[in-house]
């Protein structure tokens, strides 16, 4: 498997691939294996420009020294590029969000070999088109995403997830987000339970966990039960889409998920990844031909 190991090499083979007519596919046909270096990290900042064939946990690893953190947490360890082109994220998403969401800039090698960079190193920042949330979630129809700088936050100095058995989770949820209880994360592990983490200084989590157990009840548990949210997120074969005041309405029409209710997400064990959107579709596929007109990149 071809891999690239700088972005003059990434250019080359793009280039030579349109020359000849060649199409290909990122991580399969062409990867970025050998770009997987932390090139910046701006402590007082808390930014950071990272290489796209960088692991996540590679990059977690260079940060935890300086008491800082990537906060997304999908599952499995992908790599930075990966992450990007899917836009995958964890239960850290209900308050951090998406990667597109903490994404400050991109560089991308565009199917003609064109190298082309976008936003910048700090969190406000509004110079040219944003490529680096454009190609977020494009699955590698639009370039191959070489480099991305990220916004970062302090790592938390103590975390307790609070678990709650529950037949009514949608009341729960609105409980929760009705309080001025701020959790990192809320999943709704359906049928049956809600999981709740607080982070923060030992303090404030301990006041927190007491105030949501006065509030929905509960137990502390360990870490090890966001692994089991994240391992029901990786084995689920459908994502569904909703509105998130109607979170009820959607837990009744689901034998099981795991269910973001802030983000209007659920993963679940049977349909499609991405219901089928016309309008979407045809947008998606006007920028593929902006990006790509010779169709280089297969999708």
């Amino acid at each position: 498997m071809p891999s690239v190991s700088s972005l003059e090499e990434a250019s080359a083979a793009l280039a030579a691939a349109q020359r000849d007519g060649r199409a290909l596919r990122i991580g399969e046909n062409l990867t970025t294996q050998g770009l997987h270096r932390l090139l910046e990290h701006e402590a007082g900042d808390l930014t950071c420009t990272v290489e796209a064939g960088m692991r996540l946990s590679a990059l977690q690893a260079a940060l935890e020294p300086y008491g800082q953190r990537l906060s997304l947490d999908p599952p499995g360890d992908p790599t930075i590029g990966g992450l990007l082109a899917e836009n995958v994220s964890g239960p850290l998403r209900h308050r951090f969000g998406a990667p597109r969401d903490l994404v400050l800039g991109a560089t991308l090698v565009l199917a003609d070999g064109t190298i082309a960079s976008s936003g910048g190193k700090v969190v406000k920042n509004v110079a040219g088109y944003d490529l680096a949330r454009l190609v977020c979630g494009s699955r590698g129809r639009f370039a191959l995403i070489a480099r991305a700088s990220f916004r970062l936050h302090p790592t938390p100095k103590a975390a307790q997830t609070l678990a709650v058995e529950t037949d009514e989770p949608a009341q729960l949820v609105r409980a929760l987000l009705a309080s001025q209880l701020q959790p990192s994360a809320l999943d709704v592990l359906h049928p049956g339970g809600v999981l709740v983490l607080f982070e923060g200084s030992p303090g404030a989590v301990a006041a927190q966990v007491a105030a949501a157990r006065s509030l929905v009840g509960g137990a502390e548990v360990g870490p090890g039960a966001w692994e089991t949210s994240r391992r029901r997120q990786a084995e689920a074969r459908g994502r569904l889409r909703f509105d998130p005041g109607r979170l009820a309405e959607t837990l009744e029409g689901l034998d099981e998920g795991v269910v973001r209710p802030a983000s209007g997400v659920a993963y679940v064990p049977h349909g499609s990844e991405r219901p089928d959107d016309p309008a979407v579709d045809r947008l998606v596929e006007r920028i593929r031909l902006a990006l790509d007109p010779t169709g280089v990149l297969a999708s």
